[in-house]
């Protein structure tokens, strides 16, 4: 079974198309930039570079002047990035929200030197260095804030980027760093638009010196792959098979509303989501009753409807991927208690679905499935829940849910996984670190850590005496 996620966007020639996912119609279109066009792009980086990276008090001015103008242009950036990407505009304004944050977060974030103090008899201090070009690869389902997520840190060090968006969602995206850009020097941040093989040639680019990307473990392996030739920095997020453990002391209706929306916001195009839920055997019928309340009654629409709660599917091939894992879960002999289908209506609508009776072994507990659709597996012994929970080649996240939280924090204390939860999910702070295991990802981000990912020590010995 494929990893739920788009390999290529739609159109062809000089330009491509934009489709509103909501209605599955082309509504703009996005130039579709070729490959030999990024030694220009990549050259004026490393130019800008130059002037960048010696003055940290104006790097913190720019940036900060940039949240300014993000918060300016949330009314135009917004509906936008909903009619591009799908979800309901509150998300959107909040995306743009968290993209303001971040750039004020970072701007106030980059080291100092240190001094080493190791007892012999020199002056030792360490400094930081930026890398220089950095190549920033990003995804659909958060297009802004997965932008801001790598541009901040990497801009906050001193480093210049050359940001790819998806073929997906460019338009936004585009426009952001229009209003980023103009707080900025020249070439301190440029996107570039287009479908493959533009995004493997950039991170392949010898000009480049890091190479930062969120999307699917095949190509994320192929990014790799392609900066080792100039043995660039790699930064690989690569996605979830996140489960949740309800303990059998767990109180069922007060969490169903959060567990529900864990799993199933951005119409469950989250990598962190909750993709799989473990229930004791006697609560299984009830969480799936209370979950399939939540899926059967939840406002399911295009994004820009202000009683939508639920958008489309992004684009028509990852649509096409939750049909097959889907379908595939049923024929393994699984239930859909609400759902299993596509909408009948334009665009690409997903009834949100809620799945019982799945073998452990299906695809769609296994693998990703990047969409509205969630299993719900019964265990008999706690033990059988965790080792269920890791059995998977994804180590993202975990959660644990009940009334007894330190019981909750010691079995979330066995999870393998970057972060657990503890009768919530996927909620990061600015401040902490992100990282996953196992194919989930290679490097940091976020907090100090997403800083350091975009320097380099560099160390300075002075005797005590000439």
């Amino acid at each position: 079974m494929p990893n739920c996620r788009p390999r290529r966007g739609p159109g062809a020639g000089g330009r491509f198309a934009v489709v509103d996912p909501a209605t599955g119609e082309a509504f703009d279109d996005s130039p579709d930039q070729q490959p030999d066009e990024l030694d220009g792009v990549v050259g004026r980086a490393e130019a800008a570079w130059r002037g960048w990276r010696d003055d940290p008090a104006a790097r913190a001015a720019a940036l900060l002047a940039a949240a300014d103008a993000v918060e300016s242009a949330a009314p135009g950036l917004a509906p936008l990035l909903t009619r591009e990407q799908g979800k309901p505009l509150a998300e959107s304004y909040a995306e743009l929200d968290r993209t303001a944050a971040r750039l004020r977060y970072f701007a106030r974030a980059a080291p100092g030197p240190r001094p080493i103090r190791d007892g012999r008899p020199v002056h030792s201090e360490i400094r930081w260095r930026p890398l220089g070009p950095v190549a920033a690869i990003v995804p659909w389902n958060f297009p802004l804030q997965l932008a801001s997520a790598k541009f901040a840190p990497a801009l906050a060090a001193g480093n210049t980027v050359v940001l790819k968006p998806s073929p997906f969602t460019p338009l936004a995206t585009r426009l952001l760093v229009s209003v980023v850009s103009a707080a900025l020097p020249e070439d301190v941040l440029t996107i570039v638009t287009g479908r493959e093989p533009l995004g493997a040639r950039l991170a392949s680019h010898p000009g480049i010196r890091h190479v930062t990307f969120t999307g699917s473990v095949p190509t994320g392996r192929a990014v790799a792959e392609g900066a080792a030739a100039s043995l660039a920095r790699v930064t690989l997020e690569l996605g979830g098979n996140d489960a949740a453990i309800l303990l059998d002391d767990v109180d069922v209706e007060r969490i169903a509303e959060r567990l529900f929306w864990a799993a199933f916001r951005n119409c469950g195009q989250v990598c962190m989501a909750v993709k799989r839920v473990y229930a004791p055997v006697r609560l299984h019928s009830r969480v799936v009753e209370a979950l399939a309340h939540y899926a059967k009654s939840v406002v399911v629409g295009a994004g820009l409807n202000p009683d939508t709660r639920l958008g489309p599917v992004n684009n028509a091939p990852q649509l096409a991927r939750i049909e097959h894992c889907t379908a595939q879960a049923v024929s393994d002999g699984a239930r859909a208690v609400c759902g299993g289908h596509r909408l009948e209506r334009p665009g690409y609508f997903f009834a949100p679905t809620i799945l019982t009776g799945v073998p452990p072994s299906s695809a769609v507990v296994t693998e990703e499935q990047f969409g509205p659709v969630l299993p719900v597996l019964p265990y008999g012994r706690l033990d059988e829940a965790v080792e269920a929970a890791n059995s998977t080649r994804f180590g993202l996240g975990g959660s644990v849910w009940g009334t007894d939280l330190d019981r909750a924090e010691a079995v979330a204390g066995r999870l393998e996984c970057g972060t657990a939860w503890i009768n919530h999910h996927a909620e990061l702070s600015l401040a902490q670190p992100f990282a996953g295991i196992k194919e989930s990802g290679v490097g940091v981000a976020g907090g100090p850590w997403g800083l350091y990912g975009n320097l380099r020590p560099f160390v300075v010995h002075r005797p005590l005496e000439g």
